[in-house]
């Protein structure tokens, strides 16, 4: 194992909990939980999915998924439709509202992130966004290897 490793695995976890720190509401509005804003975000950008198909892509059990996605029907985020293609199945997809939420809460997250390297050079800025996004690359394509 690389030396460099135990500082990297801890970057990441500081980065993990501080993330939570950027928040997910605007200006006074209701916050978002973590779990619910990343499968609004999961629904925007992929779109209408499956129960099973959000599990897979948190790596987490259907019933916990099916806990988290009550909690934003309930917000009136998303709406349940029958699959065309297997009608015992139901998809997932976002309601104007929900579809308003996640561009309102992206909008203020990414403010918060432009505040946060505002002092960066552009080449540091250029340079961290495409390591990050080897990075998250790299860790995909390890996912799809390990299962």
């Amino acid at each position: 194992m690389l030396p460099i490793t135990a500082d990297l695995e801890h970057e990441l976890l500081t980065l993990v909990r501080r993330n939570s720190r950027i928040r997910t509401g605007r200006d006074g509005g209701a916050e978002l939980e973590r779990s619910s804003y990343a499968i609004l975000c999961l629904l925007a950008d992929e779109g209408p999915q499956r129960i099973g198909r959000i599990a897979q892509a948190f790596d987490l059990d259907p019933s916990t998924v099916t806990r988290q996605v009550q909690t934003v029907a309930r917000l009136g985020m998303v709406q349940r439709a029958q699959d065309s293609t297997d009608r015992r199945a139901t998809i997932l997809d976002l309601t104007p509202l929900g579809r308003r939420t996640v561009e309102e809460v992206r909008e203020s997250r990414q403010e918060v992130l432009g505040d946060l390297i505002d002092t960066w050079t552009e080449s540091d800025r250029e340079t961290f966004l495409r390591l990050l996004s080897r990075f998250n690359r790299d860790v995909a394509d390890w996912a799809q290897r390990s299962t």
